[in-house]
């Protein structure tokens, strides 16, 4: 005869049952996780990976290189003097304008300098004076002889006349006559001289005093200089801007050419950039440059070319179009491409760690929504955005953009 069961018998068997069809489906999961195992595949997890999908479209190519900011002017001031710090007015960070004080200099070595020049100049100007007033008077007392000597031949000349004048009366002699000729010539001759002395007198005083005003005018010059040299040794800020280094270590010698400060306008900013010297032919200035901080972008042009490489390197600098950007600060190490064509109506990918240079790659696609397989892709030109597929993927797919290089010896790779 059935008895009815109790609910505590219910439970136990209900148990039982659990574990008779729980334990083998434990089981068969166990042995197909080792199965995967064994086989070589291995898992990544879906967050930890990029996914880029294949299109089609217009690849703007460009050259990479890295850059820094840095402000778009910068000025070194340097001691024009011998010298040392008295005082140090600013501190590196600071903001000036234009003709504020940074530093003291000791100025008065320089002070006796200038003004040793300026009493010499003053002497030389004396002297040239003298020497005019000299050749006045020289020059003067040979006019005044020489119109003696004019009027001395005038009276021979009337001498000469009287006597031939008499010889065609018969009062005259022959001798006498030749007599006041010979005078005559002797007394134009003497002038005659002393009109040439007096030209070459005033040729030779106007050269001796061309050369005192030529060295009066050097030494102008170099007063003026040190006039100006004492007037920078009062280290001011040539224009308004920001102090971003300064010596100041008060009581310190320094020499002629010593850096002292450094001031900059840091609201404008240029890059500095270097790429391989491979693509020295293709960056030229006139060209497009577009510069990445982070996920910010900035455009510009590039104003300059070194023309030699440096350590397999040729740097250039980028001026921005807009060099007050808020996102630019001096020190930080920007991305750089250089424009240098468009390619239109080719296969490409998302930009991403894996790219380097065109060559042949090894990029894991997505095969299904659990999967991806590895493939081998051909890549060509790029940008900071794109890279052009040659071959190995087609529209519509959809592949990793990380640097998967450390499970390129699998073949598949499953999706957690």
């Amino acid at each position: 005869m059935d008895r009815q069961l109790t609910n505590k018998e219910i439970r136990n068997e209900r148990r039982k049952k659990l574990l008779r069809t729980g334990i083998p489906a434990v089981a068969a999961i166990a042995l197909a996780a080792w199965g995967i195992s064994a086989l070589g595949v291995k898992s990544v997890k879906a967050s930890s990976l990029s996914f880029s999908g294949v299109d089609k479209g217009d690849i703007d190519v460009s050259i990479s290189a890295s850059g820094r900011i840095v402000p778009a002017y910068e000025e070194i001031i340097i001691s024009p003097i011998d010298s040392r710090i008295l005082s140090v007015r600013h501190t590196a960070g600071d903001i000036v304008e234009a003709g504020e004080a940074l530093l003291t200099l000791d100025l008065q070595a320089a002070g006796v300098a200038a003004q040793k020049l300026s009493d010499q100049l003053r002497m030389k100007k004396l002297e040239l004076e003298q020497q005019l007033v000299g050749d006045n008077t020289a020059l003067a007392k040979l006019e005044m002889e020489i119109k003696v000597r004019k009027m001395n031949v005038q009276k021979l000349e009337a001498e000469l006349r009287n006597e031939r004048y008499l010889d065609s009366l018969g009062s005259g002699t022959t001798d006498k006559v030749r007599e006041a000729e010979f005078a005559l010539k002797s007394g134009r001759l003497e002038l005659e001289q002393l009109s040439l002395q007096l030209e070459n007198e005033r040729e030779a005083r106007r050269a001796a005093a061309d050369v005192k005003r030529l060295d009066i005018e050097i030494m102008s010059k170099e007063a003026a200089m040190a006039e100006r040299t004492l007037a920078d040794a009062e280290i001011r800020a040539p224009h308004a801007g920001t102090v971003t280094q300064i010596n100041s270590e008060i009581g310190s010698t320094i020499g002629n050419g010593q850096q002292l400060a450094v001031l900059a306008d840091l609201g404008h900013y240029k890059v500095e950039a270097e790429a391989a010297d491979s693509h020295a032919k293709n960056i030229n200035p006139g060209m497009r440059a577009k510069v990445r901080v982070g996920s910010q972008t900035a455009s510009g042009i590039i104003a300059s070319v070194v023309p030699a490489s440096t350590g397999g390197v040729i740097k250039f600098t980028v001026r921005l179009d807009n060099d007050s950007i808020s996102f630019l600060r001096a020190g930080l190490r920007p991305e750089v491409s250089v424009s240098n064509g468009l390619k239109t109506d080719v296969v490409r990918i998302a930009n991403g760690p894996y790219y380097r240079e065109p060559g042949k790659y090894s990029l894991f696609v997505r095969s299904d929504k659990s999967t991806l397989e590895l493939r081998e892709v051909e890549l060509g030109a790029a940008n900071m955005d794109s890279v052009e597929v040659i071959r190995g993927l087609r529209p519509g797919e959809s592949v990793v953009t990380d640097d998967m290089s450390r499970y390129v010896k699998n073949k598949t790779l499953k999706i957690k």
